[in-house]
C-alpha cells in the first residue's frame, strides 16, 4: 500500500470520529430535554386518590363516572334473626301403620271376646243352678260351661295384653303423641293428612347447643332442588339419627316436594327478637386483603371504601348491622372494581416515588 492511500484512510477515520462525537453531544441535550418534559407531565397530573379523616377516597367526576359505567344504589333497611342450621330425614310411616293395624286387630279380638263373655258366664251359672236342683244336668256339663267361661276370660286377657304391647311398641318407636293419634279408631284428625300422604313426617336433629324446639318457633325445610317449605312441630322424637347427634324432633310439612327417605336441611330462628340492619347486594362487594368491601358515595364525586361482613347471607343480599352503613346510603353496585384499581395505581405511584 502506497503513502497516498494511507493518508486517505487516516482522513476518513478522523472524519468518522468527529461525526460520532457530534452525534453524542447533540443527542444528549435532546434526551435531557425530553426527560424533563415527561417529569413535568407526571408532576402536573392530578391524583384521583386522597384521604379524608383517615379514610382513602377516590375522586371521580360525574362525567367520568358515566363514561366508566359506575352505578350506585341505596342500601335498604332490613331485620334479621340469627338462624340455626339443622338436618333431618323425611320418614316413611309404613311401620307406624303396621303397628297401628296390629294394635287395632288386638283390640277387635278383645272386643269380640268381651262381648260374648257375659253369655259364657250366664251359661255357667245356669248349668250350676240346674246341677244343684236335683242334678238336672251332669257335673261334666257344669265343668264344660266353666271351662268355656274361663277360656274366654283368658282370650280376653291375651287380646288386651297384645293390644297394650302394640301400643307400647308404637310409643317406643314413635313417641306418645303420634302413638296416641294412631291408637284411636278412626285415627285422630292430626294423623289423617299423614295417612293420606297430604303431609309428610320429618325427623329433624337440632344441635345440642340449640334451644329446645317449641310450637311458636317456625322452622323452614329446604329439600334438595326445592324451595322453602314451612314445617310445624309435632313432638320430641324418642329415637336419634344414626349419622347425626343432637336433639331430635318430629315436624310435619306439606308433601308437595317431599318424599320418604329424602334428606333435608332446615333452619329455625335462634332468637325471638330480630336485629335491625341493612342489606348489601352481592354486586356491590369487592374483595381486597381477604376482606369484603363496598364503595360508599359520600359526595357527587367522592367514594370511600368501607368494610362489610359476608357472614350472614339472605336471598336479597348480605345482612350487616346498622352501624356499618345507614339505610339509604349510596353504594356502588357497578364499577367498584374500577375504583379499587385506581387505589392500586395510587399505591404503586407512591412506592415508585419513594
Amino acid at each position: 500500500m502506497n503513502r497516498k492511500s494511507l493518508i486517505i484512510i487516516a482522513l476518513q477515520a478522523f472524519i468518522i470520529i468527529v461525526l460520532f462525537w457530534m452525534l453524542v453531544f447533540y443527542g444528549k441535550d435532546e434526551f435531557h430535554a425530553g426527560h424533563g418534559d415527561d417529569d413535568e407531565e407526571v408532576i402536573s397530573s392530578p391524583s384521583l386518590v386522597g384521604t379524608e379523616q383517615g379514610a382513602v377516597t377516590v375522586t371521580l367526576s360525574p362525567q367520568a363516572q358515566e363514561q366508566s359505567g359506575i352505578a350506585v344504589s341505596a342500601v335498604s333497611a332490613a331485620s334479621y334473626r340469627r338462624e340455626i342450621v339443622a338436618y333431618g330425614t323425611v320418614l316413611a310411616i309404613d311401620g307406624l301403620v303396621e303397628l297401628r293395624r296390629n294394635h287395632l286387630a288386638a283390640l277387635a279380638d278383645a272386643a269380640v271376646v268381651r262381648a260374648g263373655l257375659p253369655a259364657r258366664r250366664q251359661e255357667y251359672e245356669r248349668m250350676e243352678h240346674l246341677n244343684r236342683d236335683d242334678r238336672n244336668v251332669s257335673d261334666r256339663a257344669v265343668e264344660a260351661a266353666l271351662a268355656a267361661w274361663k277360656e274366654d276370660e283368658a282370650k280376653l286377657a291375651a287380646a288386651e295384653t297384645a293390644a297394650a304391647n302394640w301400643l307400647e311398641a308404637m310409643r317406643q318407636q314413635w313417641g306418645a303423641t303420634i302413638a296416641g293419634w294412631a291408637a284411636r279408631q278412626p285415627a285422630a284428625a292430626e294423623l289423617q293428612p299423614l295417612l293420606r300422604h297430604e303431609e309428610m313426617l320429618l325427623q329433624i336433629t337440632l344441635p345440642f347447643d340449640a334451644p329446645p324446639a317449641d310450637a311458636g318457633t317456625p322452622l323452614a325445610v329446604f329439600p334438595a332442588g326445592a324451595g322453602r317449605i314451612p314445617a310445624r312441630l309435632v313432638a320430641a322424637a324418642p329415637r336419634s339419627e344414626q349419622l347425626l347427634q343432637g336433639r331430635t324432633y318430629y315436624y310435619r310439612a306439606r308433601a308437595d316436594s317431599l318424599r320418604a327417605g329424602m334428606r333435608v336441611s332446615a333452619r329455625l330462628p335462634a332468637q325471638r327478637e330480630p336485629v335491625s340492619g341493612i342489606l348489601v347486594p352481592d354486586a356491590a362487594i369487592v374483595w381486597f386483603a381477604n376482606q369484603a368491601w363496598v364503595y360508599h358515595k359520600t359526595a357527587q364525586d367522592k367514594f370511600v371504601r368501607r368494610p362489610v361482613s359476608t357472614d350472614i347471607e339472605t336471598p336479597e343480599g348480605w345482612f350487616n348491622p346498622a352501624d356499618v352503613l345507614v339505610p339509604g346510603a349510596q353504594i356502588v353496585i357497578s364499577g367498584a372494581q374500577l375504583l379499587l384499581s385506581e387505589e392500586f395505581k395510587f399505591q404503586i405511584t407512591n412506592e415508585n416515588e419513594d
